[in-house]
């Protein structure tokens, strides 16, 4: 079985619930959304999963029952040996958020210990200063930019910040992210 199959895993603690997205969870993902283009997002997703280009997640918070979001496994390279880890909609599920933390946590997990993965990368906005203290703070390494990477709101050009984990590195980031996400209050809605 390959990794697009093994990486469509349901995922959880008891923090969130991370399991495959698919059509039905439209309109608890519209509450939370601020997106004007919600629908072409939303499609978007469910379009890049269909066609084995990733692995998109619904995020549940296990608090509070609520949906908050999703994230995705991109670019799985099974030969290769690489996943990258992104895409976190809306930006309440992203890095810097309790459910942000714990969703990177499973992921990270599931990568390494389920589909033996040797490298997890990451690409921010080189603007995101929160998303990159928050990728190094878990003990990713900042492996350069990509300048002028894709389309960004208001019209602009994103640089991407590339970021890695390696297999070898996975232990010390784990006990890093099973710390918790320290010293902040929720951010989750």
């Amino acid at each position: 079985m390959g990794w697009h199959t093994l990486a469509r895993a349901e995922l959880e603690n008891e923090h969130v619930l991370l399991r495959p997205l698919v059509a039905d969870d439209r309109e608890a993902l519209r509450r939370i959304a601020e997106e004007e283009e919600f629908e072409r997002v939303f499609a978007g997703l469910l379009a890049g999963q269909r066609a084995g280009r990733s692995a998109v997640f619904h995020i549940a918070d296990r608090t509070s029952g609520r949906s908050a979001g999703t994230v995705s496994f991109d670019d799985l390279a099974e030969a290769d040996g690489r996943v990258e880890i992104g895409r976190p909609w809306p930006a309440t599920a992203g890095p810097g958020t309790d459910v942000g933390h714990w969703a990177t946590y499973l992921l990270l997990e599931h990568a390494f210990e389920g589909l033996r993965a040797q490298r997890a990368g990451f690409r921010t906005d080189v603007l995101d200063l929160r998303a990159r203290r928050e990728l190094r703070d878990i003990g990713a390494t900042e492996e350069g930019v990509l300048r002028s990477y894709e389309p960004a709101p208001g019209g602009r050009r994103r640089d991407a910040v590339c970021f890695s984990v390696l297999a070898f590195e996975w232990p010390e980031v784990k006990r890093r992210l099973a710390a918790g996400p320290r010293g902040r209050r929720s951010k989750t809605h």
